[in-house]
């Protein structure tokens, strides 16, 4: 992997209550490209993803042991604030949850949240992030209107544009195409590949090809295990290991 690591992870063990979901993994991230989580359901890809900007902490009975480092400082030590990594690493989630406002409030929540800004600065960070999310020709003249009027595609993608209104280094997708018909699909890839030329980007899916559509780098989780970890190309083609070949081959999962 070339460039510098954004996230380093050592020896990263996840429990809910007294469940185990994730053992030892360790794993680095480059800051630059793509990085997508494979494996079947319940195999811990999702519980690592979040442990990338410490949304597990609101999970009732999560524990972790190990270490997560982004840009090589430790964000679980006590003194890091939560919600100074989440926004520094913003999450975009399985189903799109737009709020019950409308849409040009949707994408200026966070930045009214965190600091004061004139309205005329809030319109044009607004169309700036619906511009970069794809969506500022479909919404530019009705920006008043609530968002839960939008098409699930475009409500997803408004999603994104919240994320991206606060300038977030690193972005990450769980799932985000899973509820989607295959036309939103393809925009949210086309979206992502975007993004993933300026920011740090994690995603999760279980679309095989989805994974290898859009991803430099792919890791393969199985039983809360880390399998293997390689360019998408290498690991899709010539994985090192068989359970990893099963799996993208088709023979289970």
């Amino acid at each position: 992997m070339n460039g510098r690591s954004r996230f380093c992870l050592a020896g990263v063990t996840c429990r809910y209550g007294g469940s185990v979901a994730v053992r030892d993994v360790s794993m680095e991230i480059p800051a630059d490209g793509i990085t997508a989580f494979i494996g079947p359901s319940g195999c811990g890809k999702s519980t690592i993803l979040r442990c990338l900007n410490r949304m597990n902490d609101v999970v009732p009975g999560f524990s972790m042991t190990g270490t997560v480092a982004l840009d090589g400082e430790d964000i679980y030590v006590p003194e890091t604030d939560p919600v100074a990594v989440r926004r520094r690493v913003g999450m975009v989630f399985q189903r799109s949850n737009p709020f019950p406002a409308s849409i040009l409030d949707n994408v200026t929540y966070g930045l009214r949240l965190n600091r004061s800004r004139s309205r005329a600065d809030l319109e044009v960070k607004a169309e700036e992030s619906l511009r970069a999310a794809g969506l500022w020709d479909e919404v530019k003249d009705r920006l008043g209107t609530p968002a839960g009027m939008l098409s699930g595609g475009q409500q997803q993608r408004l999603c994104i544009a919240r994320a991206l209104a606060v300038e977030p280094e690193v972005l990450l997708f769980d799932e985000p195409a899973s509820a989607l018909d295959p036309i939103s699909t393809e925009r949210v890839e086309e979206l992502v590949l975007e993004l993933g030329k300026n920011l740090t980007v994690v995603i999760v899916t279980h679309n095989l090809q989805q994974a290898s559509r859009v991803a430099d780098r792919t890791a393969f989780f199985l039983l809360g295990r880390l399998v293997e970890y390689a360019a998408t190309v290498q690991l899709f083609t010539n994985p090192r290991d068989a359970q990893t070949e099963a799996y993208v081959s088709g023979r289970f999962g």
